[in-house]
């Protein structure tokens, strides 16, 4: 056998016939240069014996026609600590989207209310994006321009008082998580201002919330030490009371918090009702407590469903709003928004100069660095869609909700929990839950591809169990009648299942019992142990979207 042949081709995970230079030349063959890579194309149909050569010494040898058939597919993935040695792109590839594919599918997830889908021509324009930081704004100037004229359309949506020359007071964020700790930072400084000038205690600020709040607001509380005063809910009730929430407050209050669609109903609440109570306060007692909208997932809804609801800057009490861009903003996580009604409402000193990239830049924000492509993207969505193309994306989605409430109340085993008016949801409880639970419904639906949450109202309605599906863009018709068909299939197995909460509920005694005596309960008893049961089972996955 003569010399071997030295390869022009070395990549072991390329699958084509192996050319080599003696075999280059002829008609037969068209050599292209691509990346590096010599590639053949046939003039003939002609058998060829795949080799290659291989630089790994564990290869010397081997035979590869594709990732599978190599050694990378049969080794442990690296879970804790860095591999000594590199792989090829090939196979990182397919190890991380073989784990990948144990996903959820993200447009089933129908307890999220994040953007699932964007069309294709924005998604280039992310992917253009991606490697732009976002705080190099005198490196990327027109990307600053753009989440400035975000901010300006965002603001005049919510009727912020600015003529049509002036700029808007706000800020792009990674999350209406991030945008309501710099409100709240802004709240807190201005009101230990005026308690300094005053000469009175500053060292117990309070907030004043219902306690449907979503968990940043808790977050805020616990990181920056603000005492969080929670308005209890009740059966049947399951927002904050405007007439609690006020009663609650004191001269140690800095804000109270109004939720723009309620995470656990989609409710909205009364903000013109409790700006009405709180300026009544607020001339008897001297103080200027203010109002924050938290309207991450309604303050996208509201404007173009309900334009004549009075919650937004209408209301003079209403001194910052927060929404998130990647809920009905219609952008993928994660952007959110943060307007304030005027320059006097955020403090100077709470804004940051720096000049080391390059000139003098303002920046408040929580963190530094971050991604320009979502509010591009954002951007993208306002100019493509404008008030015509979100409106009729919110009526799709309201109808749908309304098909899908219809229908799972045609089955006539749940009740439903959510309001016609609020962010497109549908929330429901079983009307009977003394053999099988809604974890047990959430649980089945997951067989059949559905990702729908079941949680416990928060206190004092914890032993209310409900479900909920959020209606996004891309949930169809379609998808909300297979789901009704999917839910009654559910039923039915349950129906034909022993219960599974006798042994859960003498579980469930034995740990409120106080002595060994079986003691006879109510069937409201019953719900609130067996509520309480599941309540601490899905402890740790407690609902949480930012």
């Amino acid at each position: 056998m003569g010399a071997k042949r030295k390869l022009l081709y070395t990549n072991p995970w390329y699958t084509g016939p192996t050319i080599t230079k003696d075999k280059m030349s002829g008609p037969k063959y068209a050599i292209q240069r691509l990346s590096g890579i010599i590639y053949p194309t046939l003039k003939k149909a002609s058998k060829m014996v795949i080799t290659s050569t291989v630089t790994h010494p564990d290869e010397q040898g081997q035979s590869l026609c594709s990732t599978f058939a190599s050694r990378y597919v049969r080794e442990p993935v690296p879970r804790f600590k860095m591999p000594d040695n590199s792989i090829p792109k090939d196979a990182a590839y397919q190890i991380i989207n073989d784990e990948l594919m144990l996903d959820g599918t993200p447009r089933l997830n129908l307890a999220s209310f994040v953007t699932t889908w964007m069309e294709p021509e924005c998604d280039k324009l992310i992917m253009a994006s991606l490697n732009k930081n976002y705080v190099d704004m005198d490196e990327y100037p027109v990307t600053t321009e753009l989440q400035n004229r975000c901010v300006n359309i965002i603001a005049n949506l919510f009727h912020a008082p600015i003529s049509e020359e002036e700029t808007a007071v706000g800020v792009g964020t990674v999350g209406s998580s991030e945008a309501i700790m710099l409100a709240g930072l802004a709240f807190k400084r201005k009101w230990q201002t005026k308690r300094k000038a005053e000469g009175k205690p500053y060292d117990k600020p309070n907030i004043v919330t219902g306690a449907n709040v979503q968990v940043c607001w808790e977050k805020f509380a616990r990181y920056f030490e603000v005492e969080l005063k929670e308005v209890k809910l009740t059966e049947g009730y399951y927002v904050m009371d405007p007439v609690k929430a006020v009663e609650m407050v004191d001269e140690n209050t800095i804000c109270v918090a109004a939720i723009l669609g309620s995470t656990m109903t989609g409710e909205f609440e009364d903000v013109k009702l409790l700006n009405e109570l709180l300026t009544e306060k607020n001339m008897e007692t001297g103080w200027d407590t203010p109002i924050h909208v938290d309207a991450a997932s309604g303050g996208f809804i509201a404007p173009f469903l309900y334009p004549d609801l009075e919650w937004d800057f209408r209301l003079p009490l209403v001194k910052s709003i927060n929404v998130s861009g990647h809920k009905y903003g219609l952008v993928y996580p994660g952007v959110g928004w943060v307007v304030w009604r005027s320059k006097d409402d955020l403090p100077d000193e709470l804004v940051f100069h720096i000049n080391y990239l390059g000139s003098d830049q303002p920046t408040f924000t929580l963190n530094f660095s971050k991604g320009s492509s979502q509010i591009i993207a954002q951007y993208y969505q306002f100019i493509r869609l404008g008030f015509e193309g979100y409106k009729n994306i919110m009526e799709n989605c309201s109808e749908n909700a309304r098909v899908l409430k219809e229908g799972i109340e045609r089955t006539g085993r749940f009740n439903i929990i959510s309001k016609d008016i609020g962010v497109p949801l549908v929330a429901f409880s079983l009307k009977d839950s003394s053999q099988h639970t809604v974890f047990e419904i959430s649980d089945h639906l997951r067989k059949f591809g559905w990702i729908v949450p079941a949680y416990t109202m928060p206190p004092d309605a914890q032993h209310i169990a409900v479900l909920r599906v959020v209606i996004r863009e891309d949930f169809s018709r379609g998808l909300a009648e297979r789901l009704v068909l999917d839910i009654e299939k559910v039923v039915k197995l349950l129906d034909t299942l022993p219960s599974s909460l006798t042994t859960k509920t003498a579980h469930v005694t034995a740990i409120t019992s106080e002595t060994s005596e079986k003691v006879k309960k109510s069937a409201i008893e019953t719900q609130r142990e067996i509520a309480l049961y599941w309540k601490r089972f899905v402890d740790g996955k407690k609902l949480a979207a930012c």
